[in-house]
């Protein structure tokens, strides 16, 4: 198998803890959390791990300056300013929504980090992307470009061998359930699940897509995952297991199944849960298990992918009750 240079400053292995009151509570299946939340830098997350490799390439190709781009609480474009001030890399991040006139959760921490922001709008944000990367080149910065949440190739591979580490950890549970949007996570378990034997079924909770492209994506991701490791597999869009029935009001709107699942997490497993990523596939989570989707005696773990700074943004103020 091929290997791919990395820089190791996360936190690994996260650990595998069970959540059995969560488990009493919902009367289902005997439930375990991986806490990819704890991957350490800046509140940790699963970007953590991809930007090992990410900027390990980014550092042979000798670039100076690290360009990536998402939404105004994006929880990778957070994470990678946080790793670029821990590597001496300039940051810039290209972040698509209105700019808030209160600075809180993600974008607080993308300051504090130093990171330079780029405004616009969610249509324009692709091409404002390449203009602030050819920008960056033309001024002699050497910059690097980290696709949305990290998901190509090189950021896939860190979860293919992320399912080796939890098969390293002696678990072999019959479901992995998390959120899944921009595919690198689930290209990269679906991968690695081929390649170090891992027997279960690998479930993504869409966040933001629906059926058929994230099918797509995440076969057409794990494909290319998988001939980068000088590994030959053809995954279809058939083989890849998503759930696109809690996409709710859209991408980062959280509503009450939202709601009820970050607080059932917090109270009954001390566990938190972020509004957008996290907290929907949790809220996805629990629905299956009220109808009966898994068998009694089945073990799911919920692989938490992190975001918990998200919490602390005014957008979602309306988690707190009344005082």
């Amino acid at each position: 198998m091929r290997t791919f240079p990395r820089i190791n400053f996360a936190h690994l292995p996260t650990p595998v803890e069970p959540l059995p009151r969560l488990s009493a509570e919902l009367g289902g299946p005997n439930l375990l959390v991986k806490r990819d939340d704890l991957t350490g830098l800046a509140f940790g997350g699963n970007k953590i791990r991809k930007l090992e490799y990410l900027l390990a390439e980014a550092q042979s190709h000798g670039a100076h300056t690290i360009i990536t781009a998402g939404a105004v609480q994006s929880n990778h474009c957070r994470q990678t300013a946080a790793a670029c001030a821990h590597l001496n890399f300039d940051c810039i991040l290209v972040l698509s929504g209105e700019k808030p006139s209160n600075v809180t959760g993600n974008l607080l921490l993308d300051q504090l980090f130093n990171a330079e922001i780029v405004w616009t709008s969610l249509q324009e944000r692709d091409q404002m992307l390449q203009q602030t990367f050819q920008k960056e080149w033309e001024l002699g910065r050497r910059p690097y470009m980290i696709p949305y949440g990290g998901s190509n190739t090189t950021g896939a591979t860190a979860y293919a061998f992320a399912m080796k580490e939890l098969l390293d950890q002696k678990y072999q549970p019959d479901w992995i359930i998390f959120a899944s949007s921009s595919a690198g996570t689930q290209a990269g378990l679906v991968t690695g699940a081929r390649l170090f034997g891992f027997k279960g079924n690998i479930l993504g909770i869409s966040v933001d897509e629906t059926e058929a492209d994230l099918k797509a994506h995440v076969a057409s991701l794990a494909n290319a995952t998988a001939d980068a490791l000088g590994e030959k597999i053809n995954f279809l869009p058939q083989d890849i297991m998503v759930n696109a029935d809690y996409l709710g009001g859209g991408y980062g709107i959280m509503g009450a199944p939202e709601i009820e699942a970050i607080r059932l997490f917090a109270r009954q497993e001390g566990l938190l849960l972020d509004p957008v990523y996290t907290g929907r596939a949790a809220a996805g989570l629990i629905d299956l298990i009220r109808k009966g989707y898994f068998k009694q005696e089945e073990i799911v773990l919920f692989w938490h992918t992190g975001g918990t700074p998200a919490l602390f943004s005014e957008k979602y103020a309306q988690l707190a009750e009344p005082i």
